[in-house]
């Protein structure tokens, strides 16, 4: 049996366990912190146009099953978790050629559209390194828009990045503080950006009384 044929047997439940981050929650806070607290703190999502297309994408990779194409294994749609950590979540694909074993994650955008994917990749290899026992050099992100497959290194500096984004977010679930909206050129695709309309509350902390 192989190790990625072994997490068949470590399927989570879908229920989030208390105290543990959503990896996705770190992508999302990554991309904007205020996004993030209305997601998760204050459980609030809006379907856009690009929502829809992710979460199509999502269904078509989960749905495609697993299997073995030569020295190639895959399965899909696997629960990962690190107790080190305090992060749970599920993953787009994980492959095992010749005894390396590697998260590869789906994104609708571009290449490089986006640096936030890589943190998610690497909270994803953080899991499974605790899950395996093993070292993981290298993640992956696909990118369906351009076709493309990029390598993830998964060096000290990223490792260090996402640990700490992992705390960040720690505190954010545990205070609770909304962190303020900032209009950047984000916002425009964002699904939530009528409900936090980042301009106007530029405006009116700008706003002085005459």
């Amino acid at each position: 049996m192989t190790e990625v044929e072994n997490l068949e047997f470590r399927r989570l439940n879908s229920e989030l366990e208390e105290n543990f981050i959503p990896i996705a929650a770190l992508n999302q806070f990554s991309y904007c912190p205020h996004r993030c607290w209305r997601m998760f703190c204050a459980g609030e999502f809006e379907e856009n146009q690009y929502t829809i297309e992710g979460t199509s994408l999502h269904d078509r990779v989960h749905a495609m099953g697993d299997g073995n194409r030569e020295d190639l294994y895959q399965v899909r749609a696997i629960w990962l978790r690190s107790q080190k950590y305090g992060l749970i979540g599920k993953s787009d694909l994980i492959e095992e050629v010749d005894g390396r074993v590697y998260p590869v994650e789906y994104k609708r955008s571009h290449k490089g559209e986006f640096e936030n994917d890589a943190l998610q990749v690497c909270a994803q290899a953080l899991c499974l390194e605790e899950m395996l026992g093993k070292s993981i050099a290298e993640g992956f992100v696909y990118y369906a828009q351009s076709h493309q497959r990029v390598v993830v290194d998964l060096n000290e500096e990223l490792r260090k990045e996402t640990i700490e984004m992992i705390a960040v977010v720690r505190s954010l679930f545990e205070t609770g503080t909304m962190p303020l909206p900032v209009y950047s050129a984000r916002c425009k695709g964002c699904s939530l950006y009528s409900k936090c309309l980042p301009q106007a509350a530029k405006k009116l902390v700008n706003y002085r009384e005459v």
